[in-house]
Order: structure tokens, then C-alpha cells, then sequence
């Protein structure tokens, strides 16, 4: 089954199968979705981290046979049934869109990008996550363990092995067998990492994503490095076996992803949906996130870009700061430019209708951020199939005010007829160009 995100219009499902394989998976909060089922990623993976109550959203909704969907990109499947869901600027079967942000978002290049099958493409997501979760894990240090290892020589330290002993040292040279437990960066955690590694590096895309930068190319030398007295190309069965429990530290939280991606790449003989019955299986993205992460990557150098995770630029609504806020952007230079990345259709007048209590309430936020700030302009971003023009946008004067404000709704053109990926990145840049150059005019 195929579907694209905010698809209000809905896909009639007609097999009883299908309706049962995806209820326990509609309708229901990602959050507790995601907890009950560790086959399942949503991303980004803090979910509710970055106050964007994504925690209680859903993947997509099933009202009598039909199903409707939301932000949420990626796929999900359970038993028999699997159900993609594009981004709604997919074209010709390439979602070129979905692959170019998580690219820029995830600050991975690869511009030679072809897109050979929907499944492979499918399968390409996994790998983009593995340089950036690997690059977070390591940003909490090198994960230690404790780790047993067996001994037979005179240096006696830990505890004697006493059949190890018997069944190696009669007649008696010397030696003792015997076992201690050290820590150690060597740790089947740390294997699963290298067999990943060595996955990807004979891999076409693989290749180019562990070549980078410099940075992750730094880390990937630390595991290998770490790793090679032990790595053993044929125990990559074993060491999954080893790293079936999923992890779990008080510390080194980020590892706990990094282990579900390095799984899935290394598992991908068994991707196949419905291989444990009512297991869920999948990945999913949060479209808004992205989006916003998305815009951020060439709007940084004028706007900044306040964090709700990690606090970064944040502000306040109140004196004596009551009450932090966190526009999507605030221009770093003044008079202050306000703006809010949008992912929803704007342009889509059946779903968005001027006047409607659902678009007034999309406007409320950013205008009171433009009083906050003393911004005269305030503008809302969002995606439009590109027809002629590269933007789109309309403003709107606030009627009342003084200072004479206006909120701006712009649409970045996202191309359609291209030819390949790299037709498509070119295109993209030109837009991106020509939407900074917009805004600055402002």
C-alpha cells in the first residue's frame, strides 16, 4: 500500500486483512506506539523533546475502510501488510524531496543518488541515519563494558578455571587457566558497530556515507581500532544474537538508537514485514520536523534558530523571564523578521480555507511572536509543487495596527519535472537562493 503525508481525502482500503493488520497501528499516540514496539523508529527519536507535542500524534488515522494521514513520512507494516507513505511531492515514483532533506538535514551528500527501486529507496534511509546517529553516540564518549575474558599463562589474576585448567595444563608446564572481567571498549555493542561499518563500506552508498567528513571518518578509525584484535567477518550472526536485548544505559543514551539502526542494516535479508506475527515494523519521520530542520540548513546565516532540547537562543514572552518561547526564526539583524516553518498544505483551499477557525489559529502564534519582537514582518514557510515560479506568497496587513505590520505566507517551490536527483538538488538550490533573497527585501 501507497499513500502520500497530509492525504485528507483519504485511500480506501477494500481488504479485511489489511484493516486488521493496520488498526492496532492507527488512531494511536507515536509515543506509546513506538514504546510498545521496539521494531518500530520514529524520528527524530526524542520524541516531545523539542515541544512539539509530536509524542502525541499519530502515524495516520483509519476511519470505517478509509485511511487518512498526517506528517508523518516513511513506512510501517505489520504482519502481511506494509504501508509507504511518501512525501506528497513525490513524482514518477521518485520521492526525491523526502531523500534531499533528510540529506541536508542530516548533512550527508550523495548527489549521484539514483533511486533504482521503491524498496531500495526505502532501504537507502537506514543508511542515511547511521552517520548521524553514530556521530550523537560518540558525542556521550565511547561506550565501555564489562567483559569476561579466559586466560592460560603464568600471570595469574581473577579467578582460576578449574576444568579449563584440567583440560589444558596435565601434565602440569606452569600455566593456569583462569577468567577475570575487565572493561573494555571490546564489547558486543562496540562489534555490532564495526560489522556495520564493514557493511557499509562495500556498499555504493554506504561507501560515500562513511567518507563523509573528517569527523565521523576520526570516529570510524576509533571502532575499528578498538575492535580489531576481535572482529571476525564471519561471527556478524553471532554478534547480532549478542545485541538482541535492546540496549539500555543511563548515560549513554544515544547508543540505544545507534544499535536499532545498525541492526535493521545488518537484518535487511529480513526486513520483510511479517516475519514475527503482529510484530510492528518501521520508520517513520516527522515531516514538520523535518521541514523546519530542513529550512534551517541555508537560513542559519541570517536567522537564528532557537532549540527547545538544548535551550539555544532562548527566549522569553514576559519580563523577568516568565514564559520561554522559541520562534521556528528570528532574524539576527533588526527591525526583527518572525518565522514559523509550516509543513501542512497552505495553498490547499479545500483543507485550508481563508476565514476557517483552522487557518486563524496557524496565524495566532507567529503574530504574537511579531509583537514580542517589535517585527513589523512576519512571514510563514511552507511547501508548494513548483508550477511555474520558484515562490509563491501572499501578504496579509493586520488590520488595526499602528506600525503598519504585515504576515506574509510564502510557498518554496519543490520541483517536479527533473529528469534525475541531481536535476532535482540543483533546482532546490536555486529556489533556496531565491526564497533568502525574498526574505531579505522584506
Amino acid at each position: 500500500m501507497r499513500i502520500t503525508d497530509n492525504n485528507y481525502k483519504g485511500l480506501s482500503i477494500t481488504s479485511p486483512d489489511q484493516i486488521e493488520d493496520l488498526r492496532p497501528i492507527a488512531n494511536r499516540p507515536l509515543k506509546l506506539l513506538q514504546e510498545e514496539n521496539p521494531n518500530l523508529v520514529v524520528f527524530p527519536e526524542l520524541l516531545g523533546g523539542y515541544n512539539d507535542h509530536i509524542e502525541h500524534k499519530v502515524a495516520f488515522q483509519i476511519e470505517e475502510n478509509r485511511l487518512f494521514t498526517n506528517n508523518m513520512m516513511g513506512f510501517v507494516g505489520r504482519n502481511t501488510t506494509k504501508l509507504t507513505i511518501t512525501s506528497r511531492f513525490e513524482s514518477g515514483g521518485n520521492d526525491y524531496f523526502l531523500h534531499y532533506m533528510l540529506q541536508k538535514v542530516l548533512s550527508i551528500n550523495v548527489f549521484d543518488f539514483r533511486q533504482n527501486t521503491k524498496e531500495e529507496s526505502i532501504w537507502d534511509f537506514w543508511l542515511y541515519l547511521f552517520p548521524y546517529c553514530l556521530k550523537k553516540a560518540y558525542a556521550q564518549g565511547l561506550y565501555k563494558a564489562y567483559q569476561q575474558h579466559n586466560y592460560n599463562d603464568t600471570n595469574i589474576k581473577g579467578t582460576i578455571d578449574i576444568k579449563r585448567h584440567l583440560l589444558k595444563n596435565i601434565p602440569f608446564m606452569g600455566r593456569i587457566a583462569y577468567s577475570t572481567r575487565e572493561h573494555s571498549y571490546d564489547n558486543p555493542l562496540s562489534q555490532l558497530i564495526r560489522h556495520t561499518i564493514e557493511y557499509l563500506s562495500v556498499h555504493p552508498i554506504g561507501a560515500i556515507l562513511l567518507h563523509a567528513d573528517t569527523e565521523l571518518r576520526a570516529i570510524i578509525d576509533l571502532f575499528i581500532l578498538n575492535t580489531q584484535n576481535t572482529y571476525n567477518k564471519n561471527a556478524r550472526h553471532k554478534v547480532i544474537l549478542s545485541n538482541s536485548k535492546p540496549f539500555a544505559h543511563p548515560y549513554f543514551t544515544e547508543y540505544a538508537l545507534l544499535q536499532k539502526i545498525c541492526l535493521r542494516i545488518l537484518r535487511r535479508e529480513q526486513l520483510s514485514f511479517g516475519q514475527e506475527k503482529d510484530n510492528i515494523y518501521g520508520l517513520l519521520f516527522d515531516g514538520a520536523w523535518l521541514w523546519e530542520e530542513y529550512l534551517n540548513t541555508f537560513l542559519k546565516e541570517d536567522f537564528e534558530h532557537p532549540e527547545n532540547l538544548t535551550g539555544k537562543n532562548k527566549k522569553y514572552l514576559f519580563k523577568n523571564k516568565k514564559q520561554s518561547i522559541y520562534p521556528d526564526f528570528l532574524s539576527k539583524q533588526s527591525p526583527k523578521i518572525v518565522g514559523d516553518a509550516k509543513y501542512m498544505p497552505l495553498n490547499d483551499q479545500d483543507y485550508y480555507q481563508e476565514g476557517s477557525e483552522r487557518i486563524t489559529s496557524i496565524y495566532y502564534k507567529t503574530i504574537a511572536y511579531m509583537y514580542r519582537f517589535e517585527s513589523t514582518c512576519g512571514f510563514l514557510l511552507y511547501p508548494i509543487k513548483e508550477d511555474s515560479e520558484s515562490l509563491s506568497s501572499k501578504t496579509y496587513e493586520i488590520e488595526g495596527d499602528t506600525q503598519n505590520r504585515k504576515l506574509g505566507k510564502i510557498g518554496l517551490g519543490i520541483p517536479q519535472q527533473v529528469e534525475n536527483f541531481s536535476e532535482f538538488v540543483e533546482k532546490m538550490r536555486i529556489n533556496e537562493t531565491a526564497l533568502k533573497q525574498f526574505i531579505s527585501c522584506q
